[in-house]
């Protein structure tokens, strides 16, 4: 039997709330998408030179436009966010949205906004680090009414989180990870993991060479999970799109979605996610085609 599937989207935040941001939030639920995310970022690649606009202060809005959308970052790291701050916005606006939210959460990558804050830039090793720290400190302060804790890297005193999330027992966390280290938390931490694919072929390889790639991923991922005794269904899987060898393709026909799709649920994913598309940039996109799959594609896979 296949495993079902969910639809989301990611929804960037480049537009102007009151010139079309709003709207988008607002279609994304129309159209019946499973969740609406949004990147956490000061800035982010080709879009640096333009409106870009804060993660939380954008679903909190969204929350308000919306009933029924869950609402989420896809992904959120510590590039310059703290657990304690964080925590207290994340427990204020899974108040707001009345339970809505997903964290997807992230170890971050170089450049970009990475520096933003004046700070050195970060080593492998060193943000896999702080992912192992921030994490672990994130859930206890989403889960506990007030937390102390004295950390390498991150510390917490006498932080106070009451009433706590409206999901209990915390708002549900989407780790990205591919590593070892990372692929632990999601075992432990996380309600769902995500990918994007590997990026040592998003460019060069073949789409049939993502699907091993990926395949491979999911079995470190059981492996990870049955090292601590927790079954790897318990995890949903989602699949960040645009980043695979296919890049935009497959939001090029309902056609090819189906078939994109289709394929990637047999690995074991629950739920892809698409860019919404933004005119001249890396998510162009026919908007009819992926309302079109945003509202036909689940049933043709049957």
């Amino acid at each position: 039997m296949s495993n079902p599937l969910r639809l989301s989207t990611v929804i960037l935040p480049v537009r102007r709330w009151h010139e079309g941001g709003r709207d988008q939030w607002q279609r994304a639920e129309e159209l019946g998408f499973h969740t609406a995310y949004t990147y956490d970022h000061l800035s982010w690649r080709t879009f640096r030179d333009g409106p870009w606009f804060g993660a939380v202060p954008t679903l909190t809005a969204a929350a308000a436009a919306t009933s029924r959308l869950r609402l989420g970052t896809l992904v959120t790291s510590p590039n310059f966010r703290h657990p304690v701050t964080l925590a207290k916005e994340l427990i204020s606006l899974d108040d707001i949205s009345d339970g809505r939210v997903t964290l997807g959460i992230g170890a971050g990558g170089n450049g970009f906004d990475a520096t933003a804050l004046g700070q050195e830039p970060w080593s492998p090793r060193e943000r896999a680090d702080r992912f192992g720290e921030f994490v672990p400190l994130l859930d206890r302060l989403l889960t506990e009414d007030a937390v102390t804790h004295q950390g390498t890297h991150y510390s917490a005193d006498e932080a106070r989180n009451i009433p706590g999330c409206v999901q209990r027992p915390r708002l549900p966390f989407a780790v990205a990870a591919t590593g070892p280290r990372g692929l632990k938390l999601a075992a432990r931490h996380g309600q769902a993991w995500v990918t994007t694919g590997d990026p040592k072929i998003s460019k060069t390889g073949t789409p049939e060479q993502s699907l091993t790639a990926i395949q491979g991923q999911m079995e470190k991922l059981e492996k990870a999970c049955t090292d601590i005794g927790r079954d790897v269904n318990d995890l949903d899987k989602i699949l960040l799109t645009g980043f695979t060898p296919e890049g935009g393709r497959p939001l090029e026909s309902l056609e090819a979605f189906v078939d994109f799709a289709g394929r990637h649920r047999a690995l074991g994913f629950t739920e892809i996610a698409l860019h919404a598309p933004i005119p001249d940039s890396d998510f162009a996109a026919d908007q009819k085609v992926f309302e079109q799959i945003a509202t036909e594609a689940l049933g043709r896979l049957g």
